[in-house]
């Protein structure tokens, strides 16, 4: 059972929610050089057994699945009725601190609800799921479309409404409740956050900020300045606008290879879109459950739109400056915002089809589509996530971003893995904080979903890097290589194309980092 608050004061010991290193590593895998072919059967033996192709000496295994709840009467989870085909679409994930436990939110256009998965019982039990009252319109005690989640510094979690529902964020106050003995899940709506199609969701280092983007093809990135640590029911926000931009707020931002990233590049600004209190400072009402109503303040505010910004990453820069990192889906692009302070930042192309692949090893025929999530290991790397098959014979795939030197700007997207399962897609990638080495990865809504009696449906595994076999170099096995590459920026810079010693000791620096 759960009870659904509109409003809740939340205090707790802060903890860190972000990964605290600073990224710069070089390729410490032999990345593949395809996508992955993909079965053209639901439950064929790669979705059962084998879901990715992998570098060597990658291994996963399977954490849960959908079948394998629902085939126990103790367990439970989130099947809408009359919606099979997508009953379960497990999401993005989060890890409590200890990563015994896992959160996955479910994506369903009504009905949609939160599962706990213990890792050490291996059981899932649902902690919270709508009453289908958006069927009608009425989600006075419904929810929709649960994409994001993220734990916070207060020991709570977040979830929030992306593409149905009304773009609201709720915050799990007890997410941790003992509802199999009958405590109550408290869910807060958080009329604190503006009203947008939540996916990305991530606390800066200190837990002082959460970053968000609204999920639209002119869409903005969005940040919450808590007036107190832990507590999200009161603070202000902001919307990021960008220089160099001079079109028209609610214009889309074109598809690659006709969009223009250089023009939602350069410097930028954090502007107000209330007090510190919470309180508008616009014509347009950001809390408006109707109609998004952050989309229509950032609209007001001349906030930078870009093509469908999904997840979100914080980490560090060389400088040590704190860095935002967001995909852009539709402009097949990755962004990083440099926090600059006094509001200023400078937005940089992180990555996209432009950038070399697989530099300095064995190039790849896979190409970047639809990149969605994103994930960050303990030394602060950037991993990328596609949201969807390159085509009905491809999979989706999952790009290392390799920073070498750390500016923000990426040397080479490497081909990590990629999915092999029919109907299906990557979600919900994040690293365990208690195993370093260890990385969660949802198979969403594959065809075998549809199938309630026999298919094994959305599956949540578990994949570790720890006995990886590091690359070789590629020409005279030297140490040591060094390529001219010019960035997006026209800058010409010396970047290390091969260290096998670095990448040999990977795994021990890894896990030095997340001591």
């Amino acid at each position: 059972m759960y009870q659904f608050k509109k409003k809740a004061i939340i205090t707790g010991i802060l903890l860190a929610c972000a990964q605290t290193a600073s990224a710069g590593t070089d390729v410490f895998f032999n990345p593949l050089t395809q996508s992955a072919a993909v079965a053209q059967i639901p439950n064929h033996v790669n979705e059962l057994n084998s879901p990715w192709q992998v570098p060597t000496g990658v291994s996963y295994e399977n954490l849960t699945s959908l079948h394998e709840i629902e085939a126990d009467p103790s367990q439970s989870t989130v099947r809408v009725p009359s919606l099979s085909a997508g009953a379960s679409m497990t999401d993005m994930s989060a890890f409590d601190p200890s990563g015994r436990y896992i959160f996955l939110p479910h994506e369903t256009q009504y009905g949609a609800g939160l599962t706990r998965y213990d890792r050490e019982t291996d059981k899932a039990v649902n902690l919270f799921r709508g009453d289908m009252g958006g069927q009608t319109g009425n989600w006075t005690n419904d929810f929709g479309a649960l994409d994001p989640a993220t734990w916070t510094p207060a020991n709570t979690l977040l979830v929030g409404e992306e593409w149905s529902g009304q773009g609201r964020l709720f915050e799990v106050t007890n997410p941790m409740a003992d509802v199999e003995n009958g405590e109550t899940v408290i869910v807060n709506e958080l009329h604190s956050i503006p009203n947008v199609s939540h996916e990305g969701l991530r606390f800066n280092h200190d837990g002082s900020a959460l970053y968000f983007v609204d999920e639209d093809r002119s869409g903005s990135v969005y940040k919450f300045v808590p007036s107190v640590h832990g507590d999200y029911s009161k603070g202000q926000s902001f919307v990021l606008r960008v220089e160099n931009y001079t079109g028209s707020p609610v214009a889309q931002a074109g598809a690659y290879p006709d969009n223009n990233p250089s023009e939602r590049s350069g410097s930028a600004t954090w502007v107000a879109m209330t007090d510190i209190n919470g309180v508008k400072l616009t014509t347009a009402d950001p809390f408006d459950n109707e109609t998004r109503g952050g989309r229509a303040v950032a609209d007001e505010l001349n906030g930078t739109p870009f093509r469908r910004p999904e997840d979100v990453e914080v980490g560090y820069l060389k400088n040590g400056h704190e860095v935002l990192y967001f995909t852009a889906t539709e402009e097949l692009a990755a962004y990083s915002v440099e926090e600059l302070g006094h509001g200023k930042a400078m937005v940089r192309l992180f990555a996209d089809e432009s950038t070399l692949k697989n530099l300095g090893q064995a190039s790849t025929t896979g190409q970047i589509n639809s990149p969605d999530n994103l994930a960050q290991d303990a030394l602060g790397n950037i991993y990328m996530v596609e949201d969807a098959p390159n085509g009905d014979n491809v999979g989706g795939d999952i790009w290392f971003l390799r920073d070498t030197n750390n500016d923000g700007i990426a040397e080479s997207v490497d081909h990590f893995m990629s999915l092999q399962v029919k109907g299906a897609e990557n979600t919900g990638m994040i690293f365990n904080p208690a195993n370093p080495t260890q990385f969660i990865i949802n198979v969403q809504h594959p065809e075998s979903t549809a199938d309630q009696d026999n298919g094994m449906g959305d599956a949540t595994w578990l994949i570790d890097i720890n006995n990886v076999v590091a690359p070789l170099c590629a020409a005279d096995s030297a140490d040591k290589r060094e390529h001219a590459h010019n960035d997006h920026d026209g800058k010409n810079r010396t970047v290390k194309t091969c260290n096998n010693s670095d990448a040999t000791n990977f795994i021990k620096k890894l896990t030095k980092a997340s001591q």
